[in-house]
């Protein structure tokens, strides 16, 4: 993106910045927005907004087919765990403070990494730090561990998206098939065994902000915030063994990030 297609598109969408989601449907919208205006300025940070609208999505179904204990406490949790993604874009993109987590993610769409990489740093930032303090925020006057059973749902309904994913990214780029094979733990190793990790990381972070005086959370966070920033380091370097697989997965992949969009959103 250049210098002054970045400008004009701070401009464009200035007034837009800052009106945070309410409802699971201006969720969505949002998302809608993000994706049709990466395509638009050629931004990779389309490519999370793609995974974030399925997951979305279905746990949008979910409540609506009855699947967890409590539907309302649910939108507001996933609209809370929403807004934390939605804000950081937003003041990103104005180039204020942002979680170290989330910038360390924006950064990195202007480095030569892989898909499945931009993918993970967002995952990273969005469930190993928003999402426990989006499942402590929304518990503050209640018992958290009444939300646990839900909050485990939740983290039903993500993993369940990672076969689709694994297809889109390999419908994107054929060589993304010897991924499943980086880690011989589990075929989905190098995005379902990082994002297993994540929901244990949320769930012991919900319950640690929990136990802390609300005026000490901003100090908590920051702590999280420093930690996770540091698995994303190791998501855009990783070992040896994964990164000649991942290095020959960049080289095939499509240049046209409009093109990766499209495959990542149907």
């Amino acid at each position: 993106m250049s210098n002054n297609k970045k400008q004009d598109y701070l401009a464009d969408t200035k007034s837009e910045f800052m009106a945070l989601a309410n409802t699971i449907d201006e969720v969505i919208l949002r998302l809608d927005n993000i994706i049709a205006d990466s395509i638009k300025y050629n931004s990779r940070a389309g490519y999370f907004a793609c995974l974030y609208r399925k997951m979305t999505i279905a746990v949008k179904q979910g409540i609506a087919q009855g699947y967890f204990e409590d539907a309302a406490r649910m939108e507001k949790l996933d609209v809370a765990f929403a807004n934390r993604y939605l804000e950081a874009y937003d003041l990103y993109a104005q180039k204020k403070i942002i979680t170290q987590s989330w910038h360390f993610a924006f950064e990195a769409q202007n480095n030569p990494i892989t898909v499945i990489q931009h993918l993970l740093l967002g995952m990273n930032a969005h469930i190993n730090l928003d999402l426990g303090i989006a499942a402590a925020q929304i518990s503050k006057g209640s018992d958290i561990h009444q939300l646990q059973r839900d909050f485990n749902k939740i983290n039903e309904v993500i993993g369940s998206l990672i076969n689709s994913v694994q297809t889109d990214l390999e419908d994107i780029c054929f060589p993304m098939k010897f991924v499943r094979f980086i880690d011989n733990k589990s075929k989905d190793a190098v995005i379902n065994f990082s994002m297993k990790i994540a929901r244990d990381t949320a769930w012991a972070n919900a319950l640690a902000i929990s136990m802390h005086p609300e005026n000490s959370w901003n100090t908590y966070f920051a702590g999280l915030d420093k930690n996770i920033a540091l698995v994303a380091g190791n998501i855009t370097r990783p070992k040896f063994s994964e990164s000649l697989v991942l290095k020959m997965v960049q080289y095939f992949e499509p240049k046209s990030v409009a093109k990766i969009i499209s495959c990542l959103k149907d």
